[in-house]
């Protein structure tokens, strides 16, 4: 093969492609047997990533994983310094489950709201596909999105002079798609939620011959995000016992145990963490299915029994899917690490962003405050051990989720004079904002 760092392989019936050229000019399918399902391979010694996640190494950006990473010239590198956020331990959180439940738990946030692209963590495959589609000559590209990816993509494009043209369902946050605009990138607001903004979008990509996003299993977003892994030896040293993210598709999850294929054999990851997914009460596919396995002990099949559900209508529409394509997968996953589905009360965000804010003056966004929830769901329904320690990957900032901020605000007071005010003490606040977590 003339591509000497890496090749895909395909999982459907085993086709070797030569390389991002290959895989482009076939539509982005099996030359063979006309699948999208395929693995990425490196050449590279696997043994090299001991040295990128020493300890003391201090890393710009996710393109200190390079040689893992599915570019073949670092000069195509398009990015912001994302991809490394700091991993912080949240002893607020400890604390409180040791007082309401007995557990000494260590408990790590994610704060990908620092990444300096677009304050998510979906600015590691915004670098990666600009990157390559640079590398590549691509001049136009396609993305169907509820928001975040839409605008990593969007911003990284730009930065790469690529045009890209978004498709969001109706029911995206306003603030998310005024974002794309301002760049200068195409939007597309679609009158239907998020799986019909992905058929039109597919629809428009077909129609032009242009290159589309593949969604959750596209290798240009899951080698991005598997770079996760990596951080997190490098900056904890060891794997942590327990994942919690909020999900609506799942590929940093899916990306997670890609590292783990590519990399289990050395030693380097040790275990896959128990694997606890959260989604919104109002849109919970993936949870109504998990929960009708357990009850009929999961039966053969189980995994591809599904519900689908239209045009949900929802409080957090960014982790909003109403058709899971990927439950198969990540429900097998959730099963292999006797892990955990919860559904949570979507408005509940709002008491757990003014919990953050207060506690740590953490503005994050509402998905982020959905896998947080994750975490007092998982305390309450007693699937978390003492001693463990606890990851929480947290997706976003609140920087395009402003309504969502007005909510959360909670001390404007009007007045008429300086009569009507009174010494202010933030600490008066604190048995408001603990409220709705304790027992």
């Amino acid at each position: 093969m003339s591509n000497t760092k890496f090749h895909f392989e395909c999982r459907s019936c085993g086709n070797k492609i030569d390389g991002f050229k290959e895989w482009f000019a076939h539509g982005q399918k099996c030359s063979k047997c006309g699948k999208s399902n395929i693995y990425t391979i490196y050449n590279t010694d696997k043994e090299k990533l001991k040295e990128l996640v020493a300890s003391d190494v201090k890393p710009d950006s996710l393109w200190h994983y390079f040689d893992f990473l599915p570019l073949n010239d670092a000069k195509n590198i398009v990015s912001d310094g994302e991809g490394v956020s700091p991993i912080q331990q949240w002893h607020f959180l400890e604390k409180f489950a040791k007082q309401q439940y007995g557990l000494n738990l260590k408990v790590f946030v994610n704060r990908n709201d620092y990444s300096p692209g677009t304050g998510t963590f979906k600015d590691k495959g915004g670098t990666l596909i600009a990157s390559v589609l640079k590398e590549q000559g691509v001049k136009e590209y396609v993305v169907a999105s509820t928001g975040n990816t839409a605008n990593a993509v969007a911003l990284y494009l730009a930065k790469a002079g690529i045009s890209a043209s978004i498709f969001v369902p109706q029911d995206a946050l306003s603030e998310n798609f005024v974002h794309i605009g301002s760049l200068g990138q195409k939007v597309y607001f679609v009158k239907g939620d998020y799986a019909y903004a992905k058929k039109i979008a597919a629809e428009y990509a077909k129609k032009h011959g242009l290159l589309i996003s593949l969604g959750n299993l596209d290798p240009l977003r899951l080698e991005a995000k598997k770079t996760t892994a990596f951080e997190i030896i490098r900056q904890l040293g060891k794997m942590p016992d327990v994942y919690i993210q909020a999900v609506s598709g799942g590929t940093a999850p899916l990306a997670l145990e890609k590292a783990f294929v590519d990399f289990g054999d050395t030693g380097i990851l040790g275990d896959i963490p128990k694997m606890i997914f959260i989604q919104g009460h109002y849109c919970a596919p993936q949870v109504d299915a998990w929960n009708k396995a357990k009850e009929t002990n999961f039966p053969e099949g189980w995994e591809m029994d599904y519900p689908i559900y239209d045009n949900p209508k929802v409080y957090v529409p960014t982790i909003a899917t109403g058709n899971p394509g990927l439950y198969p997968q990540l429900a097998k996953l959730v099963k292999r690490t006797n892990g955990e589905y919860y559904a949570v009360h979507e408005e509940t965000s709002i008491d757990v962003a003014r919990l953050v804010a207060y506690e740590k003056a953490a503005k994050i966004g509402p998905a982020s405050a959905i896998a947080i929830l994750g975490f007092f769901e998982a305390l309450k329904n007693n699937a978390l051990k003492d001693g463990q320690s606890v990851f929480i990957n947290i997706g976003e900032g609140v920087g395009r989720a402003i309504s969502f901020l007005e909510d959360v605000s909670y001390t404007l007071e009007e007045i008429s004079s300086v009569e009507d005010t009174k010494r202010f003490d933030r600490e008066q606040y604190r048995e408001f904002v603990w409220k709705p977590f304790k027992k």
